[in-house]
C-alpha cells in the first residue's frame, strides 16, 4: 500500500509545484514594466462596498449551480438534497486551490460520501456542465465580438505579442507526433480488446466510461428543462455581475458599460482556464491585457489600462479565493456531519 501511495504523492507534489511555477511566471509577466505604486494607489482609492455586492453574486452562483446539478442527477434516479450538493460543490472548488483540476473528482467523491451517488455518473454530469458552460461562454464571447470587436482585436494583438516575446517557438512536428501516438494506442486497444477484457482494470475503466456516458445523457431525459435553462442563465448572470460590479469600485473604471463587463468576463474566464494555482498570475495577466485592450479601443493610455487591469485583478481574484476558502472550509464539517456509512 505504501508503494502505491508514493507515486500518487509524488505526482500531486509535482502538480502543485508546476502550478505554482506557472502562477509565478504569469504574475511576473503581469507586473513587468508597470508602476506598482500607481496600482497601490488605485487599490487605496477603491470603494469596497461594490466588492461586497460582487461577492454576494459570487456566492449566489454557487447555490444556482448546486440546484442545477440536482436536476442533472434526477433522471438517473438520484434525488439529493440541495445542501449536500452545495457542500460537495464547495469542497471541489477548495480542492482546485490545492491541486489544479482536481476539484471535479473531489466533488464527485464528496457527493458519494453523503448521497451514495456513483462517482462515474456524477462525474459525467460535471463534464456535461462544462459543455453547457462552454456554450454560455460562447454566447458572452459572441456578444463581446458584436459590441467590443476593437477591444478583442487589441487583446489578441497584446497577448500574441507577449507570447512571441516570452515563449520560444515550438516544434510544429510535436503535434503530429502526439497525434500519431494517440492513434497508435487506439489501434492497439482495438486489436487486443478481447485479451484486455480479461483484465479487471480494463473492465473497471470501461465501466467508469459507461457511467460517464450515462451522466452525459442525463440532459436528454431532463424532466425540468425550463428550470435547467433558468438556473444556467442565473449562474452566468451572477458571474457577469460578480465581474462587472468590481469595475465600479475603481473611480477610473466606474463608467464602464455592460459591454465592457462582458468583455472582462470573457477575458477573465480565459485566464482562469490556465492551470495555475487559484488562477494566480494567469488571471492577473489576462486582466492586464484585457484592460489594456479596452483602453486602446477607447483611445486612452494603454499603460494606464494595464495598471488598472492589475488593480482590478488584485481585488477580484482575492475575492474569488476568499469565497472558495470560506465555502470550502465550511463544507468539510458539513460533509462529515452528513456522511453516510
Amino acid at each position: 500500500m505504501l508503494e502505491e501511495k508514493k507515486p500518487s504523492l509524488l505526482k500531486n507534489v509535482l502538480t502543485v509545484v508546476i502550478s505554482i511555477a506557472i502562477a509565478g511566471l504569469f504574475l511576473w509577466l503581469a507586473l513587468k514594466g508597470l508602476d506598482f505604486d500607481k496600482i497601490k494607489g488605485s487599490l487605496q482609492k477603491a470603494n469596497y462596498l461594490w466588492v461586497l455586492f460582487a461577492g454576494f453574486f459570487g456566492v449566489t452562483a454557487y447555490w444556482f449551480r448546486a440546484i442545477r446539478w440536482n436536476l442533472l442527477l434526477e433522471p438517473m434516479g438520484h434525488k439529493i438534497s440541495s445542501t449536500n450538493s452545495l457542500w460537495s460543490l464547495s469542497f471541489g472548488y477548495l480542492m482546485n486551490l490545492t491541486i489544479p483540476r482536481s476539484g471535479e473528482v473531489a466533488r464527485s467523491t464528496a457527493l458519494y460520501g453523503v448521497e451514495k451517488v456513483p462517482v462515474d455518473k456524477s462525474f459525467g454530469t460535471i463534464i456535461l456542465e462544462r459543455v453547457v458552460d462552454l456554450v454560455c461562454m460562447g454566447i458572452f464571447a459572441l456578444l463581446t465580438l458584436i459590441f467590443k470587436y476593437d477591444a478583442l482585436l487589441a487583446f489578441y494583438k497584446a497577448a500574441t505579442q507577449q507570447k512571441n516575446q516570452t515563449k520560444p517557438q515550438s516544434d510544429s512536428n510535436l503535434t503530429y507526433i502526439i497525434l500519431g501516438c494517440v492513434v497508435f494506442i487506439l489501434i492497439l486497444l482495438f486489436a487486443f480488446r478481447k485479451s484486455l477484457q480479461k483484465l479487471s482494470i480494463y473492465n473497471k475503466v470501461i465501466g467508469f466510461g459507461k457511467g460517464i456516458i450515462e451522466g452525459l445523457k442525463s440532459i436528454l431525459t431532463l424532466k425540468q428543462k425550463g428550470k435547467f435553462i433558468l438556473y444556467t442563465a442565473g449562474i452566468w448572470i451572477c458571474y457577469f455581475f460578480a465581474s462587472y460590479l468590481v469595475c465600479f469600485a475603481l473611480p477610473e473604471t466606474s463608467n464602464f458599460t455592460p459591454a465592457d463587463g462582458c468583455f472582462i468576463l470573457v477575458v477573465g474566464t480565459l485566464g482562469m482556464i490556465i492551470p495555475a494555482s487559484g488562477g494566480i498570475g494567469a488571471f492577473n495577466l489576462a486582466m492586464k491585457f484585457g484592460f489594456t485592450a479596452l483602453f486602446i479601443s477607447m483611445g486612452k493610455d494603454a499603460i494606464e489600462g494595464g495598471e488598472l487591469g492589475l488593480a482590478y485583478s488584485f481585488i477580484t481574484l482575492p475575492l474569488q479565493i476568499i469565497i472558495m476558502l470560506v465555502m470550502g472550509l465550511i463544507s468539510i464539517p458539513m460533509l462529515a456531519k452528513n456522511r453516510k456509512i
